[in-house]
């Protein structure tokens, strides 16, 4: 039944309003308070989060933003994608993986596609994971940020209410009447020049940081173990 598009788009609607009934209702508290600043200074930028964590992302931005973000092509991805286009974000549809996946998923199509986002200023948002392996970031990220020479900014959204699936990724339901955290982390810059041992490194960058920011982000919203573990 979920694979008939009108109850794709109906399930996406109702998505789209839940969540933003969840962030209308939500105390959120921006840290540090000059993030979106730093953030205009570089626009536009690549948007980096971790997969499960990612279903207030597009609330982070702002009205005249221009947004783009990377949605994966297989059908239990479709509900995702109108969630997207329902909340005012475009869609790239691709995902990264390793060897002949990558081309079979549509990961290099999708990358085309980012790099010529992000050349006609629109920003770029992605999941860093591995595929299926949660909170290790792949190199994909750090290879989009140097060949479009934009810097990668980690960003983490917690609400201080929310329900946690037992799955790979943790994947976290938000909750209405919270206190949530916006935390944005210093840029990420990769060199147009970088070998694959300072893609690695920029790689581990954005691994930590994106760790740091959302462990940052519970705390605020008032989860001090600064993880997505039950509210």
């Amino acid at each position: 039944m979920g694979r008939h598009r009108w109850v794709q788009v109906a399930m996406g609607t109702l998505a789209a309003e839940y969540l933003r009934f969840v962030y209308k209702t939500t105390n959120v508290t921006i840290d540090p308070p000059d993030g979106y600043a730093r953030v205009d200074a570089n626009l536009p930028i690549i948007l980096a989060m971790w997969h499960g964590q990612h279903f207030m992302a597009p609330f982070l931005r702002r009205p005249g933003e221009r947004g783009k973000v990377l949605i994966s092509r297989h059908r239990d991805a479709e509900v995702n994608a109108i969630v997207c286009e329902r909340l005012g974000i475009e869609t790239i549809r691709g995902s990264g993986d390793n060897g002949a996946e990558f081309i079979r998923k549509g990961g290099l199509g999708a990358f085309r596609q980012m790099l010529e986002a992000l050349q006609n200023n629109y920003s770029v948002a992605l999941t860093a994971d591995v595929p299926k392996i949660a909170r290790v970031a792949g190199l994909g990220i750090v290879m989009l940020a140097r060949e479009s020479g934009r810097p990668i900014f980690p960003v983490a959204l917690a609400t201080s209410r929310r329900y946690v699936l037992n799955n790979w990724d943790k994947t976290t339901i938000n909750l209405p009447f919270s206190r949530g955290a916006v935390v944005c982390g210093e840029p990420i810059h990769v060199p147009p020049d970088a070998t694959d041992e300072v893609l690695e490194r920029c790689r581990r960058q954005v691994e930590d940081k994106l760790n740091a920011v959302t462990g940052r982000a519970y705390a605020i919203a008032g989860n001090r173990r600064g993880d997505a573990g039950h509210g």
